[in-house]
């Protein structure tokens, strides 16, 4: 019976093999899932102004809850 040298491969190679091919679908992933993060969380630096501010111009509450909110803010 042969063996896998029988294929000019040892089994180290086989191994080696197997964890770069984790290591590359591993850091693959991260990549993807700090991508979205980066792209959908708002950003630390913003002000609570500033995304009353891209909610209004989004559509996502009216002009009478941004002034509200934003009289609360200030105050």
């Amino acid at each position: 019976m042969m063996g896998f040298e029988g294929y000019g491969v040892s089994p180290w190679m086989w191994i080696l093999g197997s964890l770069m091919m984790v290591i590359v679908l591993g850091g693959a992933i991260l990549l993807v899932v700090w991508a979205f993060r980066a792209v959908v969380e708002p950003r630390p630096d913003s002000s609570a102004l500033d995304v009353l501010k891209r909610r209004l111009a989004a559509g996502e509450i009216t002009q009478d809850e941004f002034e509200k909110t934003r009289r609360l803010l200030e105050s």
